[in-house]
C-alpha cells in the first residue's frame, strides 16, 4: 500500500457515555470525521475502559456491547453496537507484539470507550472491531512502543484508534453543562496539544515529569495511555489535525485528533 493509501490514526477524547445519545459540537465533529475518513477494512481500538493485569486482544467473531457503567438513563443501557469481530486481525496483533504475551480474549467485547465514539463515526457498525487492552503493569514508554510495533497495520487497511481523555479527573469534576474548566486542566490540555502538533512525543511519554498540572490531569493513567498508542503509530511524514477540543465538566478533556497522510 502506498503512503497515500496509508490509514490515519486517531485519538478521541470520549468524555461522558452520554455523548453516545447526544448531539453536540463534539459528536457532530465525530460524525463529520466518519464521512471524511477512508473506510478501513477493520478497526483496532485501544480504550481506557479495558485496563487489565496483562495484555489481551478480543478474538471473538461477535463481540458483545458492554455497558460498563451505572447510574445513567435506561436509553444508554439499551444501546447496542453490533460490529463484527476479526479473529484473524486479533491473531495478527498477537504475532506483531511478540514476545510480549498477548491473550486471545473471548469474554470482553466492546466497552463504552469504543462504542460511544464509533456509534457516531461509523453508525452502521459494519466494520470489524478488535480491542486491545491496556496493561496496567507497564510504564508509559512500553505502551508507546506497542503503538510503534502496530504501525504496519496502517498499510494493511486497519484504522488504529485510541479512546480516552488527555485530562480526566473525576474526583474534582464540576456538574453542569456550563461548568468552568480548572486552570490546570486547560494548561495541561494546551501543553499536550502543542506537543502533539509539534510531534514532540518525549514529554508526553514522560508526562509524570511535567509537574502539578499533569498530576492533577492524570491522577490515574488509563484514560491517558491510549494517546500513546496513537502517537507511537505516527509516521514521520504524517500531519496532525484537531477535530474538536475543550474541557467539559471542569476536568475532562474532549481533545480529538487525527494523524495521517495529507
Amino acid at each position: 500500500m502506498s503512503t497515500s493509501n496509508r490509514m490515519p490514526v486517531a485519538f478521541f477524547g470520549h468524555g461522558s457515555p452520554m455523548n453516545t445519545l447526544e448531539s453536540n459540537r463534539h459528536t457532530d465533529a465525530w460524525r463529520a470525521l466518519g464521512v471524511t475518513l477512508p473506510k478501513p477494512r477493520a478497526i483496532l481500538m485501544v480504550s481506557a475502559h479495558w485496563y487489565t493485569e496483562g495484555t489481551a486482544v478480543t478474538a471473538m467473531d461477535k463481540p458483545a456491547t458492554i455497558h460498563d457503567f451505572f447510574g445513567f438513563p435506561q436509553a444508554l443501557f439499551d444501546v447496542r453496537y453490533p460490529a463484527p469481530g476479526d479473529p484473524a486481525l486479533a491473531a495478527r496483533v498477537r504475532d506483531m507484539l511478540a514476545p510480549a504475551e498477548i491473550g486471545m480474549d473471548q469474554e470482553w467485547g466492546l466497552d463504552h470507550g469504543a462504542w460511544s465514539v464509533l456509534a457516531h463515526v461509523y453508525p452502521q457498525a459494519d466494520i470489524p472491531v478488535v480491542q486491545l487492552s491496556i496493561n496496567a503493569r507497564q510504564p508509559a514508554a512500553w505502551h508507546y512502543d506497542l503503538g510503534k510495533r502496530l504501525a504496519p497495520l496502517r498499510d494493511e487497511g486497519v484504522l488504529i484508534l485510541g479512546s480516552g481523555d488527555v485530562v480526566h479527573n473525576l474526583r474534582v469534576m464540576r456538574r453542569g453543562a456550563d461548568a468552568a474548566p480548572y486552570e490546570w486542566a486547560e494548561r495541561f490540555n494546551q501543553q499536550a496539544r502543542a506537543c502533539i502538533e509539534a510531534g514532540e512525543h518525549a514529554p508526553l511519554i514522560a508526562y509524570e515529569a511535567l509537574g502539578e498540572d499533569a498530576r492533577l490531569s492524570i491522577p490515574t493513567p488509563e484514560h491517558y495511555l491510549p494517546l500513546l498508542y496513537v502517537l507511537g503509530a505516527q509516521a514521520p511524514d504524517d500531519q496532525v489535525s484537531f477535530v474538536t477540543d475543550g474541557i467539559e465538566l471542569g476536568s475532562i478533556s474532549m481533545l480529538t485528533c487525527v494523524i495521517g497522510p495529507q
